[in-house]
């Protein structure tokens, strides 16, 4: 079977598709990527970083809102702090896992105190006042600012370097630790840089805690459970 890599670009349906190693190089990105737990410290440079940003930053977002708001974190306290906190919403996880709770303990689930740079990923206040798109769906600014986190992974990933979605904590206590201005919802803890090497698959795949589910088994025709003739061959990776 061809690959969305192997096959990228040699179906020209449009001349506005990106030329063959051009399309290569998009789906190694997105199929390269990992969630990254393991850093080896060094440094960001600055003009990198920058880059990075402005490609979160081309994210797109409903209503054109862009609801995403960036607060680097550079104090040795502050990552102190912030790694304190995720510290204390491991256990309490754990905790609530049941059985798997030894399983859970085990895995390293941040890198905030080994990662050249940490970033902490807000919803932007006043959120409210942006209706478009979101008078029914007003998750969609979680949605859009998602869209921003993954076009930064995608581009760190680019640039050589590992980047890691930290999600556990409170985020009540992160906004009070940041200073966050009242109604500025936190949602990710970014920790990037530097690492030894990309793991080869998912490090929870490799950890056996979960498995990617079948391409075929999440995609439907027409209604829910309709199985698609997009895979007359059976499951597809």
């Amino acid at each position: 079977m061809v690959t969305a890599v192997e096959g990228a670009g040699s179906a020209n349906h449009s001349s506005l598709a990106f030329a063959p190693g051009d399309a290569r190089a998009v789906y190694r990105a997105i199929f390269e990527r990992r969630d990254m737990r393991h850093f080896a410290g060094g440094q960001v440079a600055d003009e990198t970083l920058r880059r990075l940003l402005q490609a979160a930053h081309h994210a797109p977002s409903v209503g054109f809102m862009q609801p995403w708001r960036f607060v680097r974190v550079t104090n040795a306290a502050l990552r102190h702090q912030l790694h304190d906190l995720v510290e204390q919403e491991r256990v309490l996880t754990a905790r609530a896992l049941g059985e798997r709770e030894d399983e859970f303990m085990r895995l390293k689930v941040q890198g905030l105190l080994d990662a050249a740079e940490v970033l902490a990923v807000s919803l932007a206040d006043g959120r409210e006042k942006h209706i478009f798109g979101r008078r029914t769906l007003p998750q969609m600014d979680l949605a859009s600012a998602a869209c921003a986190i993954q076009n930064l992974w995608l581009a760190a990933r680019v640039e050589g370097l590992g980047m890691g979605w930290v999600s556990l904590f409170d985020p009540t206590a992160v906004a009070r630790v940041l200073q966050l201005p009242e109604g500025a919802e936190p949602i990710a803890l970014l920790c990037l840089g530097p690492v030894q090497a990309f793991y080869a698959e998912p490090m929870l795949a490799q950890a056996r805690w979960a498995q990617r589910q079948p391409l075929q088994a999440l995609v439907f025709d027409n209604a829910w459970g309709q199985a698609s003739s997009l895979f007359p061959e059976g499951p597809t990776p």
